[in-house]
């Protein structure tokens, strides 16, 4: 069968709700309990695996960074919670996740990656990740094949780029970084960044 992925940018991010692992116990979170903030939605493919935890325990060491930006990370695959909880309780060092500072949506029914459109006829995700602006819109979606783990300094560039975007109306060029020059997006305006370039 077919994949057909259809870009969720600048569309209403799909709402969600399920049971989820936070720290040690269970909760049912949404969507819409984000309502106002910045969310950076990823989906890798399933617990006690290789590239996963890599990733899982890089956004953990950078939850702190997100949320100065007003942004809260949230986990899902479509393993159990009873799976996540038991990953969770093995330390890093043996390839568990240790205790998280995020919560990781256990997508049983598979409807979240399938509404995300990373859902694979295998039955797994790929590695989806989604910002979310506080209006509820889809502001980046990127989605990576499963054997390659994401930059999350990387995210949380992209992150603070829209973030600028949206302050100043000001667009931000190639390999922008927070503090660096931005662009005015008209012909007249771009130019003095422009001229500012070798």
């Amino acid at each position: 069968m077919e994949i057909t992925t259809q870009s969720l940018v600048q569309r209403k991010a799909p709402e969600f709700k399920a049971e989820a692992l936070i720290g040690e116990d269970f909760k049912e979170i949404a969507l819409s309990d984000y309502k106002g903030k910045w969310v950076c939605l990823f989906f890798y493919p399933l617990d006690f695996t290789f590239v996963c935890p890599t990733e899982i325990t890089a956004f953990d060491d950078a939850v702190k960074s997100f949320k100065e930006s007003g942004c809260e990370i949230v986990g899902c695959s479509v393993d159990s919670k009873f799976s996540h909880l038991a990953w969770a309780q093995k330390a890093r060092n043996v390839g568990g996740i240790g205790k998280l500072s995020f919560p990781l949506l256990a997508d049983i029914k598979k409807d979240i990656g399938r509404a995300y459109g990373v859902l694979l006829d295998a039955g797994i995700t790929l590695r989806g990740l989604f910002l979310i602006n506080p209006q509820g819109m889809v502001a980046y979606q990127l989605v990576h094949d499963l054997g390659i783990g994401r930059n999350v300094e990387e995210v949380l560039r992209v992150l603070k780029a829209l973030q600028e975007v949206e302050k100043t109306g000001e667009v931000c060029p190639a390999n922008w970084k927070p503090g660096k020059k931005t662009m005015k997006a008209d012909t007249v305006g771009s130019k003095e960044f422009f001229s500012s370039q070798e």
